[in-house]
């Protein structure tokens, strides 16, 4: 199998060599099978032009919109999702700019190593005093379905260890379902698995000894039906940790 076919939304022939793609002229067109608006065409100064309608769309609703957003910046939720473009935090639970702090990245994964992700955790705890970290996957992740089957995919298999290191935990529950089910099941369990890795950061677990309330969630978004789904994982203490990974004499106990 060819590296692009197992990502599915990569152009092996367009990758390889994006000159030998005519530029393609402005299109939207209504699709017949479902309805949806074919957008693939748009060009950047499309996008700039999208851009200067919201903009004037906005302030012509309320004229102090931009001024009052760039000076305010308290969010209750920091999201860590999967950077797949079909799963917009925002949108699909209804929130408006500056009400949700955003970390994405291939398959939600927040291995205790990454600066990146932690940099993120750190920020929204200490600065943003964030009250929930919602760790979201989904169902039909490309990070994962790519995991399971193991094609050579270059540099970026060395981040899908962290998922394949799930799957290791969990294979003979994840083998013994159908096919077809078993990328649903170890996105759910790589979600689990991510939620702990959050709650043992040293920076979730000083906010918990300083008493500050956090509850770190795991849920998980469906494409086929835009739900999102509770996983009934939440972490809410050092209590809820494993001695192992308590950090400090605070949270010990």
């Amino acid at each position: 199998m060819r590296r692009s076919d197992s990502w599915g939304f990569f152009n092996s022939a367009a990758l390889d060599n994006p000159r030998s793609r005519p530029a393609p002229s402005l299109r939207i067109t209504a699709s017949k099978e479902n309805g949806m608006t074919d957008r693939t065409d748009l060009e950047p100064a499309d996008l700039l032009e999208n851009n200067r309608r919201w903009a004037e769309g906005k302030l012509a609703v309320d004229a102090d919109y931009f001024n009052r957003l760039q000076h305010i910046q308290k969010p209750r939720y920091l999201w860590i999702g999967c950077s797949d473009s079909r799963v917009p935090a925002n949108t699909i639970v209804g929130l408006r700019p500056g009400e949700v702090f955003v970390h994405r990245n291939i398959a939600n994964v927040v291995p205790h190593s990454d600066l990146n992700a932690l940099s993120v955790i750190q920020y929204a705890v200490e600065v943003l005093q964030v009250r929930h970290i919602l760790v979201v996957g989904h169902y039909g992740c490309g990070g994962v379905k790519a995991a399971l089957e193991g094609t050579d995919l270059g540099e970026i298999d060395n981040w899908l260890a962290h998922i394949k290191d799930v799957w290791r935990e969990h294979y003979d529950a994840v083998m013994a379902l159908p096919g077809a089910e078993r990328a649903d099941r170890l996105a759910e369990l790589n979600v689990i698995a991510q939620v702990q890795n959050v709650a043992r950061t040293s920076m979730v677990q000083k906010a918990w000894a300083e008493g500050r309330p956090l509850s770190v969630h795991g849920w998980i978004y469906s494409l086929a039906d835009g739900r999102i789904r509770d996983l009934d994982v939440t972490i809410a203490g050092c209590a809820d940790l494993h001695a192992v990974f308590r950090i400090g004499t605070d949270c010990r106990g």
